[in-house]
């Protein structure tokens, strides 16, 4: 049987659940938001977001980073995207 996928704001019935951490296999709430954009896929412009609880932040933020792709990193409560 098939996991159902989360989206990124809510859980698997859709966007009406919390926000919840895009860490793999992560059900946490969501604390912040990770604003990237992999420029060899992406116009300049384009922002792609991963959510991160407190634990998966510094993970998360290494992975985008390493490969040149994190442009922000913002509280979720702070977000206006």
């Amino acid at each position: 049987m098939d996991t159902p996928a989360f989206s990124l704001f809510g859980g698997p019935d859709g966007p009406e659940g919390p926000p919840v951490c895009s860490g793999k296999g992560c059900r946490k709430p969501a604390e912040w938001v990770l604003v990237w954009n992999n420029p060899k896929l992406h116009t300049p412009d384009r922002r792609k977001t991963w959510l991160a609880c407190e634990d998966h932040r510094e993970h998360l933020s290494q992975f985008l980073g390493v490969r040149g792709f994190l442009k922000e990193t913002v509280a979720l409560e702070q977000w206006e995207g």
